[in-house]
């Protein structure tokens, strides 16, 4: 099993002072205690200086959830911002937070609860997308499987079935997936389902990510991309396996995105050129 002091939060951010200070009261009101929280701060103004940020800031800390804020310019990417996440991460646990995402106070409990079980790569909560809870999607929900015994490594590509799995984490469908499969749970009840990937909230085995590869590939790539973490999520899926988890507990903000620019797909870079060679 592991504990809240194996793990490291890291959240990469870019002029979201409002959005992060939202995600940084979620990461307060856990109920675990004894993580560390790594910022990548890529503003036009230092988020710290920001008295929203800040008062969080002062918060985790004073809550046992000491946060470091690291100034990181200029921006080279996503891929890269994730790196130098990466790099400044030390705990067995590593948990990628987009800083437009609140947690349900559980949520970390429970995170951590599945990789101690479950013993895979990774393990994640696709994204709440609330305002469309009304909008069920029956076609999208059809690729949902789950793992009934134990999490195994599967080689995901574009070109295989499993991709279609995409669509389960579309609008609100982790919600009305729930409620299909769970009725309504327990307070810190889990079951792992197969993924093509997740956006937004991967909790990683930090040793695996890093045997994968991690975002080293960011130099091959064009500074302005799309789909760093579709990339290393395949890559640790194929050694170790990686499941998502019912019900989600994690709910985006839903912000515009800050990256506006997706013509260069990484998995064009990575697997399409690999592959050509």
């Amino acid at each position: 099993m592991f504990a809240p002091s194996d793990l490291d939060v890291l959240v990469p951010t870019k002029d979201r002072t409002g959005a992060l200070a939202v995600t940084l009261a979620g990461l307060a009101a856990q109920t675990v205690s004894g993580f560390r929280v790594v910022i990548s701060d890529q503003s036009h103004e230092p988020v710290a200086d920001d008295p929203l940020v800040a008062a969080q800031l002062r918060i985790l800390d004073h809550r046992d959830r000491p946060a470091a804020v690291h100034r990181h310019l200029p921006p080279r990417g996503m891929a890269e911002q994730r790196a130098f996440l990466l790099g400044h991460a030390g705990r067995r646990l590593a948990l990628y937070l987009d800083d437009d995402v609140w947690l349900e106070p559980e949520a970390i409990e429970v995170l951590l609860a599945a990789i101690g079980e479950l013993r895979c790569g990774f393990a994640g909560y696709a994204l709440h997308g609330l305002s469309y809870r009304d909008d069920v999607r029956p076609a999208e929900l059809a690729p949902y499987e789950e793992w009934p015994d134990g999490v195994r490594p599967e080689r995901v590509r574009r070109e295989s079935p499993a991709w279609q799995r995409h669509t389960l984490h579309n609008a609100s469908n982790p919600l009305h997936l729930a409620r299909e499969h769970l009725g309504a749970p327990g307070p810190r009840e889990w079951r792992p389902y197969k993924v093509a990937w997740i956006g937004g909230c991967v909790l990683y085995d930090r040793e695996r990510l890093l045997e994968c590869g991690g975002f080293g590939f960011w130099r091959s790539v064009p500074p302005r991309h799309a789909g760093e973490d579709v990339v290393a999520q395949l890559r640790v899926m194929e050694r170790y396996g990686g499941a998502g988890l019912l019900p989600s507990r994690a709910y985006h903000l839903e912000l515009p995105t800050t990256v506006t620019d997706r013509r260069a797909e990484c998995y064009d870079y990575v697997f399409e050129t690999a592959w050509a060679r």
